[in-house]
């Protein structure tokens, strides 16, 4: 399968998700439990506001949402078109002004050195060649900035092991940290049998 076909059935699949995205409790984050427990993850894992952050691979914005209620200047894209329209409302519900595009988040038509941190959760995975999507995203970054990749390894089988992302990150992240995310169910609603983790890389 070639990259255009690939973007292509992704597009159409995220596109159709989009309607019942948010019913899943860490991804409506809708619950007051687990919304204050992504708030405490992000505001503990974040460089201290004022910053612009990149949510790639935002779905329908309730990342976004919390970033932009911490006080970051915050950018989403992502492939889906539905997906996008969901997180425009949701941000103008809220009052907030955010700019969202339509975007192959693992090839960003982007500037280089604009951000202070790149966000991104459970997308990178999903890519044949994560290293090559780390190298593009390291080069959106401004010198010093922090990478924030919330992943996991599933009970299917597919997923990344912590130490997969690591190997696979440029030689200019000089700080990496990974913290264990499986034991706090108040991230997912629910007891998960999974691994879940966090890793944090700071760029020279």
């Amino acid at each position: 399968m070639d990259t255009e076909q690939r973007l292509q059935e992704a597009q159409q699949f995220w596109d159709k998700e989009a309607d019942s995205f948010d019913e899943e409790p860490d991804h409506g984050l809708r619950d007051p439990i687990v919304r204050q427990a992504w708030i405490n993850l992000l505001a503990n894992s974040l460089p201290s506001p004022p910053a612009s952050v990149l949510d790639i691979g935002c779905g329908t914005g309730s990342l976004t949402l919390l970033l932009a209620g911490l006080h970051y200047e915050v950018t989403g894209i992502d492939l889906s078109k539905a997906m996008i329209a969901r997180a425009r409302a949701k941000l103008k519900a809220a009052g907030y002004s955010i700019p969202f595009s339509v975007m192959d988040a693992f090839n960003p038509d982007l500037s280089p050195q604009q951000f202070d941190v790149i966000v991104c959760r459970h997308l990178l995975w999903a890519w044949p060649e994560p290293a090559l999507a780390l190298q593009r995203w390291s080069e959106m970054l401004v010198s010093g900035g922090r990478l924030l990749l919330i992943e996991g390894y599933w009970d299917t089988g597919g997923g990344l092991r912590p130490q997969q992302i690591v190997d696979a990150l440029p030689s200019t992240f000089v700080t990496v940290t990974v913290k264990n995310l499986s034991g706090q169910a108040e991230l997912r609603g629910r007891e998960v049998a999974d691994e879940r983790y966090i890793v944090v890389a700071d760029q020279c």
